[in-house]
């Protein structure tokens, strides 16, 4: 990623003063208990990168995973650092709910 593209992503959340309520889930699963989630029945879509961490087999215990794709590029910031994957899995994705 360029420094100026990171730079761009970071200020948005810096000036919106969005970057503790972006990183609260953070938090919160570092010092609240775990609990079993309530199985969620909503179709679910995951799109996989290559620099993030996924696993199917917990997702599939308690949410209802219809679509799943695995990349081999991209990361945490896919939307930024593959744009051409991460729009295509979306339009996939909701074709299939059509």
């Amino acid at each position: 990623i360029r420094r100026d593209r990171m730079l761009t992503n970071v200020s948005i959340y810096w000036f919106t003063g969005t970057g503790a309520s972006s990183a609260q889930i953070y938090y919160e699963s570092m010092h609240v208990p775990p609990r079993a989630p309530t199985p969620v029945r909503t179709p679910i879509g995951v799109a996989a990168f290559a620099e993030d961490i996924a696993m199917r087999r917990y997702g599939e215990r308690f949410y209802n995973i219809v679509h799943w794709t695995d990349f081999e590029r991209g990361g945490h910031f896919a939307a930024m650092e593959a744009p051409d994957l991460f729009v295509g899995d979306v339009r996939t994705f909701f074709r299939d709910l059509r």
